[in-house]
């Protein structure tokens, strides 16, 4: 089986479609939207090709319509951008992010994967890079043979004694210096963490006539060009949300033996009626 895990998109539309792997289960770990200026078609896309997603702390500000608080670095470009969100999305559209669960459970290849945005000490707030302590103590308690997460926009993949955590790191803003499009594939047990390259200056466009103003526009630029590294603080807390931004705890587990989605991703398919199920 060939997963594909996705994070972050945040509202990036041509960096979601620039990835063109195919794929037996998409799994996303949240924030689809926000800092971007495109959310309905990330958000159709998500919902046609993703198996499982969670919810990531911008789906839900989006979704419960929180305003931004602070108007510096990154929660400028939320504030620039997250009004647009709440006149382009329909009401099933934000149903679909109100009703994201905040950490998901699967079986697929007898293999456990937990999906949580953040960590589950905090699933949307905490930013944990690649240490190993601070995981093992993070997911004390938890049975699974994957771990993925996202939040940070930084990718990783770190073996603990028993699960391995993965970060696919970001599909719309990466922050590793690395301004491709970040994602991973997980196939008979083996991880690839992979970039693509997108049109920057796709994305940049469709925020200008989106109505994002000059000096947001310049910085958003700077961003997604230098793959975050400009604006990267010495702190680890990069655009958080305030305390009372975050809601109660909505688990929802489900067990999947074996899903097969007819199609790939950004691509259109024409219909096949040969294709046979494999078992």
């Amino acid at each position: 089986m060939r997963i594909l895990v996705l994070a972050d998109i945040h509202s990036n539309w041509p960096a979601l479609t620039a990835v063109q792997e195919p794929f037996d289960v998409c799994l996303f770990v949240g924030d689809l939207v926000d800092y971007g200026t495109d959310p309905v078609p990330c958000i159709n896309w998500i919902k046609k090709h993703a198996a499982i997603s969670a919810r990531g702390n911008h789906d839900h500000a989006v979704a419960q319509r929180i305003t931004v608080k602070k108007s510096s670095g990154l929660h400028r470009l939320a504030a620039a951008t997250r009004p647009l969100h709440w006149k382009l999305l329909s009401g099933l559209h934000m149903q679909y992010l109100t009703r994201m669960p905040v950490t998901r459970k699967a079986t697929l290849d007898d293999k456990r994967f937990y999906l949580v945005h953040a960590t589950p000490r905090d699933p949307f707030h905490e930013y944990l890079r690649e240490d190993k302590a601070a995981w093992e103590s993070r997911l004390k308690g938890i049975e699974a043979d994957f771990v993925l997460v996202g939040h940070t926009h930084i990718p990783f993949a770190l073996q603990l004694d028993g699960p391995m955590v993965i970060n696919p790191g970001s599909i719309g803003q990466p922050r590793d210096g690395d301004p491709r499009a970040a994602y991973a594939i997980i196939e008979n047990g083996n991880v690839e963490l992979r970039r693509v390259k997108y049109d920057i200056d796709a994305t940049l466009k469709h925020m200008r006539e989106s109505g994002v103003d000059s000096d947001t526009l310049g910085f958003a630029e700077m961003v997604l060009r230098s793959g975050g590294r400009s604006d990267e603080p010495k702190s680890t807390k990069i655009a958080q949300l305030t305390s009372d931004d975050e809601p109660g705890e909505i688990h929802d587990t489900i067990g999947i033996k074996f899903f097969k989605p007819s199609d790939k991703p950004a691509k259109k398919k024409k219909p096949s009626t040969n294709k046979k199920q494999k078992r």
